[in-house]
């Protein structure tokens, strides 16, 4: 059977491996796996949302309310945007999906960082668009301008923070670096880990309501995977100008969010002091993870969200380290996949931590 040319240029995304395929290879017991691969919050999502969504478990027979009317005025109350400003989807990589549709084809451009998230690459092959990368593996706002201005992409994502590096975008940069884009260029900036940047440094922080207030070519991405703990549910949305969203809605299917989502994300919206409590911890034990690659000499980029990326030297293997690591029931992700030879570690709770550091002494 043949399919669409397209995909033959196509690498299929691989997510993190599932602690129960780990069960399956190698016969650890399910406690004695640590999943430090996926940037989930180790401690999961409020207790108030667990108790919102055992409530309504009973209705699921009937479809989620598509108009999310409670979700939309909780996030639009959050951000001070109106309703008509913001678009939810499975994950804010759907919403990404609904932006490279809305605006790209066959022929268009689509500029990205070098090493960034592998999804931006993934759905606009989809549509035929032409990929083109930076040289830097930080986002350089000068090299970003320069092939801007060269080529005049259709699409540019900023993914600040920047996922799997964990490097933070200054905000005035990005910011004056869209301020010189053709208003027909749609600027896609991924936040998905906002939160953390935010509590980190003010300096790297992005209001999604100055942003489009300010521009009328900027998508703002959010999620609820992350710092909220709720990747298990797929929330994200979309913050731009009505304009931008009535054109995403255009291809958004329906019934795209289940009801217990929906609820989740709500309520996680009212315990901020449960999140703020998590982010704090988080950098808490970043500390520990900084002062191991101090002591074993490896290079830690700096992190403005729930992991680190160690870089390591050329006489260690980051495939056959993350493989090493993973026989012992540590998963941790490899990013040889994004052409480096380093791991990305999420960051745990002190005992996933630790463990990490025991198993990881003796093969660093």
């Amino acid at each position: 059977m043949t399919f669409n040319s397209t995909l033959d240029t196509i690498k299929t995304y691989e997510a993190g491996k599932p602690i129960e395929l780990v069960v399956r290879e190698y016969g650890i017991a399910p406690d004695q796996i640590v999943k430090l691969a996926s940037n989930e919050n180790p401690f999961g999502c409020s207790p108030k949302v667990k108790e919102a969504v055992r409530a309504i478990i009973d209705n699921m027979a009937l479809y989620p309310d598509d108009s999310m009317v409670k979700l939309k005025t909780a996030l639009s109350a959050k951000y001070a945007i109106a309703p008509n400003e913001l678009i939810i989807g499975a994950g804010s990589d759907q919403v990404i999906e609904f932006a490279i549709h809305a605006k790209a084809h066959e022929g268009s451009k689509v500029l990205m960082n070098s090493v960034t998230f592998a999804m931006y690459e993934v759905y606009a092959k989809q549509v035929g668009a032409h990929i083109l990368r930076t040289a830097s593996r930080e986002h350089d706002m000068e090299e970003f301008y320069a092939l801007y201005a060269e080529h005049k992409p259709d699409i540019v994502f900023l993914c600040t923070p920047n996922n799997p590096t964990g490097d933070g975008l200054d905000a005035e940069k990005m910011l004056s670096f869209i301020e010189k884009v053709d208003s027909d260029t749609l600027v896609i900036v991924d936040g998905a880990y906002m939160e953390y940047a935010r509590f980190k440094d003010p300096s790297k922080a992005v209001d999604p309501r100055e942003l489009i207030a300010r521009f009328e070519n900027v998508l703002f991405l959010g999620t609820f995977s992350k710092a909220y703990g709720l990747g298990g549910m797929r929330v994200g949305y979309g913050i731009a100008q009505a304009p931008i969203i009535k054109a995403l809605y255009k291809v958004r299917p329906p019934f795209n969010i289940t009801t217990l989502s929906l609820e989740a994300a709500s309520v996680a919206l009212e315990d901020e002091a449960f999140v703020q409590e998590c982010i704090a911890y988080n950098f808490e034990e970043m500390k520990r993870y900084e002062a191991f690659a101090a002591a074993k000499g490896i290079n830690i980029i700096d992190s403005y969200t729930n992991f680190v990326t160690l870089s390591l030297p050329e006489e260690k293997n980051s495939s056959k380290i993350a493989q090493e690591l993973l026989k012992k029931g540590m998963i941790v992700r490899d990013l040889s996949s994004y052409g480096l030879n380093a791991i990305r570690v999420t960051v745990g709770t002190a005992s996933q931590n630790d463990r990490f550091f025991e198993l990881t002494n003796s093969l660093l």
